[in-house]
């Protein structure tokens, strides 16, 4: 079975910090984007925060009483400084492998990142997978970022699935919020930096080290118990 053709049951991925070793990558960016505009926010109150659309991170690192006309200017920079890492980005290990293996046992797989379309191309570029992608989201296809579910309804969409038929595998308590709020049960993975405790309370029903962990005890998953539903 090839991406394209329609599956009844499907993962979702978030692709930074879950499949893309880029969540420290992000924190920098962002904190270089918050100097250059006169900002001088903490890294660890930056990292908290990824996995948030940029406009919603923005909002809720600065101080409602700043003035708000600065706000694109750090959104650009941080696109900027994070532009510049696109050759180093690296696929975290077994995450090609992963994304292989769930194509295989014929589940539609789909990339549910609110990363900027450029970014995400730059992403998908390093994680060499496209062959078993059946879709991917965009900033451009969601009115509002994680922790509202809009990227998931539209990776959704895209692979024609409803939310009783999905999982997600993500790596921020945001990923696990935005799913929730559709009832879609969260595989997290602490690659991204966030501690297991966190994810399971904000939710996860399962949490592994990364993708490599995840995809040797697949069958035990959720995913595995998705496949023998």
């Amino acid at each position: 079975m090839s991406p394209g053709q329609r599956r009844e049951k499907g993962v979702l991925f978030d692709v930074d910090g879950t499949l893309i070793d880029s969540a420290y990558i992000h924190t920098l960016a962002w904190w270089q984007a918050f100097r250059q505009s006169g900002f001088d926010v903490p890294m660890a109150r930056i990292h908290r925060c990824v996995g948030m659309g940029g406009a919603r991170l923005v909002d809720s690192l600065l101080p409602d009483s700043r003035n708000k006309d600065v706000d694109e200017a750090i959104l650009s920079a941080h696109s900027g400084v994070f532009g510049t890492y696109w050759p180093s980005l690296r696929p975290l290990d077994g995450a090609r492998d992963l994304l292989a293996k769930c194509s295989e046992k014929g589940l539609a797989v789909a990339l549910a990142s609110s990363a900027r379309e450029q970014d995400l191309e730059a992403l998908r570029s390093a994680l060499s997978a496209d062959d078993f992608i059946d879709a991917a989201t965009s900033s451009n296809d969601a009115e509002n970022s994680k922790p509202e579910p809009d990227i998931l309804v539209a990776a959704l969409e895209a692979v024609g699935l409803d939310a009783s038929g999905a999982v997600y595998v993500g790596d921020a308590v945001w990923d696990v919020m935005a799913a929730g709020r559709l009832g879609i049960p969260t595989i997290a993975l602490t690659c991204g930096g966030t501690s297991e405790a966190e994810l399971r309370e904000a939710g996860a029903v399962e949490v592994y080290d990364g993708p490599r962990e995840l995809l040797d005890n697949l069958g035990g998953s959720a995913i595995g118990r998705l496949l023998a539903g």
